[in-house]
């Protein structure tokens, strides 16, 4: 039986489509979901997309940490459901407690958006096991507040744990404490990474496909899941 991931729309999502690609590329039927929606229809795993919820107004992603659809999401992610957020979905994971820290505005101040190598730190998660540990992987990177910070005793629990999912290589694009591009929970179900692996899924427009083994682990992931 075919997975079905779920996409979630916000009031001002903005790479949601590239999502729901990247996952039927993958395999996977694409569910769209609405922020308003007061259930998940049946979803196996959620992805929620980049762009600018709700214009980013008080902070990035805090608004959308309130929509009703969010509601179910926290309480299936408690259960072990996967999610993924990407890079405004980042945002909203932090700001809806899932994972630990922040993520603040470019230390440079500025937009940032660039093809970025990132290394694997860790394979365990529902989102990352189709890499090796150690792997470089080339996807596009865009934003403006990707800077993840956290005081010293999180990022200290993070690196102990394993739970550093990716870090910058070759440069720091946004100032993010310890080069981290990504974070996982304790139980690795949940993941969120600032750069964009939808958009590193096909030739003819990534710089490289290496943004599928996001979307092709969840699935082997489901694969192993106890039903």
């Amino acid at each position: 039986m075919t997975a079905r991931v779920g996409v979630v729309t916000f009031p001002g999502s903005l790479d949601d489509g590239d999502a729901a690609r990247a996952v039927r590329i993958a395999g996977a039927e694409p569910v769209r979901l609405w922020h308003g929606d007061a259930e998940l229809h049946g979803v196996d795993a959620v992805v929620l997309p980049g762009g600018f919820s709700y214009g980013d107004y008080l902070r990035c992603g805090a608004i959308a940490r309130f929509a009703p659809v969010m509601d179910r999401i926290v309480d299936a992610a408690r259960g072990g459901l996967p999610v993924l957020g990407i890079c405004n979905g980042f945002q909203i994971l932090c700001e809806a407690h899932l994972l630990p820290g922040a993520l603040t505005r470019n230390q440079h101040l500025h937009f940032r958006n660039r093809d970025q190598i990132l290394r694997v730190e860790s394979t365990g998660t529902a989102w990352t096991n189709a890499f090796q540990a150690g792997q470089e992987i080339l996807i596009p990177v865009k934003n403006g507040e990707g800077c993840y910070v956290a005081d010293t005793a999180t990022l200290d629990e993070l690196e102990g744990e394993g739970r550093v999912v990716a870090r910058y290589v070759g440069g720091n694009p946004n100032g993010s404490q310890r080069d981290i591009a990504a974070i996982t929970n304790p139980a690795g179900n949940v993941v969120g990474i600032m750069p964009h692996p939808e958009h590193a899924v096909e030739a003819l427009t990534g710089p490289s496909l290496d943004g599928l083994g996001f979307f092709t682990s969840v699935l082997k992931h489901l694969v192993g899941a106890p039903a």
